[in-house]
């Protein structure tokens, strides 16, 4: 009786779907280097002697004090650019679904599953840090559990980066493994910011705010594509999430889940709701690229490559010196729970959650994955920069001490991370390299035998 064939966990994508994830990549590559470039000249200004302007700027407040929107530069940044980052996750998660390869349930459960497990794992360490391994504060002081959350998140643009320069030969599908990881990762912390993190709720706003929503969503599946009708829609039901207690970032989400990822057609015709045609007739189908694709087009390079770099330039200055800086790092259980999350945390807690995957599911890893390039990425994946600092803030205030113990400990543990991931990565590269080396030589020499066998004259 032969054994039955067991299902790759991670196998390579679809032609259509590796092309588009090539993309992606390269945007988020970009937008990863000028977030580290806008974290670093805050980190610079906010140490340097001129410490007192930096403070300033974040402090600046603008917008319409009748509308209740005169807020910081800082919460703009939070609030409303981040709105934008969480938009086009929104974007990309759903277009997994709906028409990625993710489709398929069952190379859906990994990703998920592993993003589960990142969350849960680094969050218990945290706890476990802040409520046994604390003596020096007390069990749980200062309301240091609420930043359980912080080392659950990882920062798309910055794993993204480091894995492009290190990763060049690994197999693609390691990086579509991270990409739509983090994507989850993402989908989950705004779930934990609306649920955990809203202190007060008004219910009359967020109610409202289904009215554009709703508008928005009517008019998207129409293939309404007018920014001068969208953008208001969505600027309403941004506001008024706000209003509400919700985080904003939320609304962005929502927004999201709005847009068809398929355009619709018609039965026995190819028009269309939305750009182009459709191929064939019969019954009514969905097909082709629809307004969430064009939205993550739109949007995508603003979010990588300004609304994150900008939210990274006015969250990330810290002061090393001060009280919440390096000399707490390793007296306090808030830094010690972020770090260990991030580093120990994330790692174990999405191999942990892959391998009971392959487990329980009879499932492999594809052939030619190892199990040690899943601990890379695992690795990687606890680079938790822009969502980390962004639930430090709602946890203990932005610009607090315990804020900005956050802030240090992330930035180390996400370097900490980086480093350890870059030098797995790195190895495994090098291996890979000198396997298609290998095949290139190999496949050099059958072409080059077979031609000397062509020109060899006949025998007789």
């Amino acid at each position: 009786m032969s054994t039955p064939r067991r299902t790759p966990l991670l196998g390579p994508g679809s032609r259509t779907e590796t092309r588009r994830i090539a993309d992606i990549l390269r945007q988020e590559t970009i937008g990863g280097a000028l977030l580290l470039i806008a974290a670093l000249a805050a980190l610079v200004w906010a140490n340097s002697p001129w410490s007192a302007g930096y403070e300033t700027l974040r402090s600046a407040r603008v917008g319409p004090e009748a509308l209740h929107l005169d807020l910081s530069l800082a919460a703009w940044a939070a609030d409303g650019l981040l709105a934008i980052f969480f938009f086009v996750a929104g974007l990309e998660l759903k277009r997994e679904f709906v028409a990625g390869d993710l489709r398929d349930p069952r190379r859906a459960a990994v990703p998920v599953v592993a993003a589960a497990g990142g969350v849960v794992v680094p969050a218990l360490l945290y706890l476990l840090v802040n409520t046994q391994l604390n003596p020096l504060t007390g069990p749980g002081a200062d309301g240091a559990l609420r930043g359980w959350a912080v080392p659950t998140a990882t920062d798309i643009a910055f794993a993204l980066a480091v894995l492009a320069v290190v990763g060049r030969n690994l197999p693609s599908a390691l990086r579509t493994f991270l990409l739509t990881l983090a994507v989850v990762d993402d989908l989950l912390a705004i779930a934990i910011i609306a649920v955990f993190y809203t202190t007060h709720l008004a219910p009359l706003p967020l109610l409202a705010a289904l009215l554009p929503l709703g508008l928005f969503a009517v008019l998207v599946r129409r293939g309404v594509r007018a920014w001068w009708l969208l953008a208001p829609l969505a600027a309403a039901t941004w506001a008024l999430v706000h209003a509400s207690g919700v985080h904003a970032t939320v609304a962005g989400v929502l927004l999201a889940f709005t847009a068809p990822v398929l355009r619709a057609r018609r039965k026995g015709t190819a028009e269309t709701a939305g750009e182009g045609t459709a191929e064939g007739s019969g019954e009514s189908a969905a097909e082709g690229a629809g307004p969430a694709e064009h939205f993550e087009h739109r949007f995508r390079p603003l979010s990588a490559g300004v609304a994150v770099p900008l939210f990274a330039f006015l969250s990330a200055g810290v002061a090393f010196g001060g009280p919440g800086g390096l000399p707490g790092l390793l007296t306090d259980g808030v830094p010690l729970g972020v770090v260990a999350g991030l580093v120990a945390g994330k790692p174990l807690g999405i191999t942990a959650a892959t391998w009971l995957v392959a487990r329980f599911t009879r499932a492999g890893i594809d052939e030619g994955l190892a199990w040690v390039d899943i601990v890379g990425v695992a690795v990687l994946s606890g680079i938790g920069f822009t969502v980390s600092l962004l639930i430090g803030e709602l946890a203990f205030g932005a610009g607090s001490t315990r804020d900005g113990q956050v802030k240090v400990a992330v930035l180390t543990g996400s370097l900490v991370a980086a480093l350890l991931a870059t030098v797995i990565l790195r190895l495994r590269d090098r291996v890979y390299r000198r396997l298609a080396e290998t095949e290139a030589d190999a496949q050099a020499d059958a072409e080059a035998e077979a031609e000397a066998r062509a020109a060899a004259p006949p025998t007789t």
